[in-house]
């Protein structure tokens, strides 16, 4: 609430208290009037004394101050007495007893006035019930639909019960028409309105089963909070099982929360001004509550989904106080229910630390700070057991603001594990092929340079010596590339670097293969760069990946371009070439590991492995920056990666 408002509400708080007190005095004046002369003097003290009281009460309340009001009231009583008894003054004690009590009603009547139109807006604006008016009804039709699913329904209607003697039908649905027409169709209707109507009564299931028919009608209370919103008639082709009670029960409960938003919907009071003394405006108010009930039945039921759910989730209140904890949360701490009831949100976080969260209460004032989730891995050792935390802050639909913080907790320890298997295998494998290609690649290397072996011999020892060299540069490759996914294998040396030398110290070493397929490598540099935190061979080695490819997929006599330009807090390298371009469905692949780009017209790649790409973006996204690809075939490509300045 702003100021100015709640400055209007204080102003016209005592506006209103000066015109009941002026009221009440001049009330009490004209009744003393009648019975004895006028007296300017006497109109002017009762209506100061109403004055006095109504401020009194406007202010303070009539709890607090009824004790200073009944010590006024009894000494000018006094005052009064001793003034008729000895200086013959006319006796006002009736006139200041009406003056008193005529301010004390009508300034607390309308206290209570004020407090019961800020309740009615409050209730009518918040969002309680749905703003389609055929939202209640099509979930009507749907629990309808649900019983005809299970049960073998004939016919079943809905009814609301507007007066405590009247049903109104608000949904109905008809099974499979019958082959002939029921002789005793009219007969039955009117014994399911007794049924109905004995069930509204009684507030308990009435059924009646016709033996010679095998078919039954029951009548099903609609109970919400212990009221009867309505009553559901259904016809069941079948005798009526009581097996099937808890069902019609159930359905009846979402019924009746279901009624109480379309009376709520539907029942508009005419004046918010005079809801207090109205009885329509009273119904709405109560609809309202009952509404509200309703809501809150459902979202116990949403809350109570998060109890059979494999991943911890625990929701607290902005004051710290916990709403919720799921028992997959309390098993991982080792706490049950009853204790987890006497803890708040930091006792809760407490029992997750760890050596990287040793202060949640830094990580929720960010969360709350920033608005941003924190999230990180929490390794104990001891238990070996590896957890996954995510804080994250609960937002309103309606207007976004903050109303909680949730606290979610994954279990990875089976994930690392696999994880650590399929590494450690891949490494394995990769280690163990390695020596039979240095065996392949040294014997080719030999038989190659050796004179006596014929000359068709020595090319088919060429073909092996290539292929042996391709497939140890893959595996080497490859091993990199798993080796930055296993952050645990492999720790990146971060230290201060300047993009632009990585980038003329890579222009130098490859421009041997540049001028051997003629292709014209240069550098755009820029000024004042800044440096970067990164591990300078990773660095390199990602820069010579976008080079070589450049190159090599590059014409004879076309200009490849390498710049470095600085983009708000980070760096961008770029290599920028001439060549065939990539197609738009091949765009976003080309990272992706073993991926090679199949252009029409042309033989596949032999010699590439699939696997630079991925490194590069192994690289940078573990340097917390990001890859970015621009191309169009037949006019070239454009490769860049950016990582955060220092």
């Amino acid at each position: 609430m702003t100021l100015a408002l709640i400055r209007k509400k204080t102003l016209y708080s005592y506006f209103s208290a000066t015109g009941l007190g002026i009221f009440a005095g001049l009330a009490a004046y004209v009744y003393w009037r009648l019975t004895n002369p006028d007296s300017s003097i006497v109109a002017a003290g009762l209506i100061f004394y109403a004055l006095a009281l109504s401020f009194t009460i406007n202010r303070f309340g009539l709890r607090r101050s009824w004790r200073q009001i009944v010590v006024s009231g009894l000494a000018l009583a006094g005052i009064d007495i001793l003034g008729s008894e000895f200086f013959g003054v006319d006796a006002l004690l009736i006139p200041l007893l009406l003056t008193g009590g005529l301010s004390l009603l009508l300034t607390q009547i309308n206290r209570l006035w004020s407090i019961d139109r800020q309740l009615y807006r409050t209730l009518l604006n918040s969002p309680l019930a749905s703003k389609d008016p055929g939202a209640s009804d099509a979930r009507l039709m749907s629990g309808l639909k649900l019983l005809n699913i299970v049960l073998p329904l004939n016919e079943a209607v809905v009814f609301h019960c507007v007066e405590s003697d009247y049903l109104e039908a608000v949904a109905r649905f008809k099974g499979p028409a019958p082959t002939a027409q029921d002789p005793r169709r009219n007969s039955v209707w009117r014994e399911g309105v007794e049924l109905c109507q004995r069930a509204a009564v009684t507030g308990k299931l009435e059924s009646k089963t016709i033996a010679n028919l095998n078919s039954s009608t029951v009548a099903v209370p609609l109970l919400h909070e212990g009221e009867t919103t309505g009553v559901l008639l259904i016809r069941l082709a079948s005798a009526y099982s009581s097996e099937d009670r808890p069902l019609l029960e159930a359905v009846g409960s979402q019924f009746a929360r279901n009624l109480k938003r379309e009376s709520f919907s539907k029942n508009t009071a005419r004046s918010q001004l005079l809801s207090y003394f109205s009885q329509s405006g009273n119904k709405r108010k109560l609809d309202a509550l009952n509404v509200l009930k309703a809501v809150t039945v459902e979202q116990r039921c949403e809350a109570s989904t998060l109890t059979h759910i494999d991943d911890g989730v625990a929701i607290a209140y902005l004051d710290g106080t916990l709403a919720l904890a799921n028992p997959k949360l309390l098993s991982f701490v080792g706490l049950t229910s009853e204790q987890v009831s006497e803890f708040d949100l930091f006792d809760l976080l407490n029992n997750f630390r760890t050596g990287v969260f040793d202060e949640p209460e830094i990580a929720v004032r960010r969360v709350l700070q920033t608005g941003a989730d924190y999230e990180g891995e929490l390794n104990f050792e001891r238990k070996n057991q590896i957890l996954n935390l995510k804080i994250s802050i609960i937002r309103d639909k309606q207007n976004g603001d903050p109303i909680g913080i949730a606290i979610y907790v994954k279990d990875l320890t089976t994930t690392k594990e696999y994880e650590k298997l399929k590494s450690d295998m891949i490494s394995l494998m990769s280690h163990e092929l390695r020596t039979p290609l240095t065996s392949i690649n040294g014997f080719a290397e030999l038989l190659t340079a050796d004179e006596t072996v014929p000359a068709q011999a020595r090319e088919f020892v060429s073909i092996i010596a290539n292929e042996s060299q391709r497939m140890s540069r893959m595996i080497n490759t490859f091993l990199s590339v798993t080796q930055l996914e296993r952050k645990d294998k492999q720790e990146v040396l971060k230290i201060p670097l300047r993009l632009d030398e990585v980038v003329r110290e890579t222009i130098t070493s490859l421009q041997p293969a540049a001028k051997k397929k003629r292709i014209r490598l240069i550098e755009q540099p820029a000024h004042r760069i800044p440096p970067v935190a990164a591990d300078k061979s990773l660095i390199t080695q990602a820069v010579k990946n976008l080079v070589n490819n450049a190159i090599k997929y590059s014409p004879e006599r076309t200009t490849v371009t390498v710049s470095t330009a600085l983009e708000a807090e980070a760096v961008r390298v770029c290599v920028e070439d001439r060549g065939f371009g990539i197609p738009a469905e091949a765009k976003e692949r080309v990272w992706d590991k073993f991926y090679r780009v199949v252009r029409e017209g042309q033989e596949k790649d032999e010699e590439s492995t699939g696997l630079g790409l991925s490194f590069v973006r192994e690289v940078v996204e573990q340097h917390g920056g990001r890859v970015d690809l621009d191309s169009e075939e037949g006019r070239g490509s454009k490769f860049s990666f950016t990582l955060p300045r220092l």
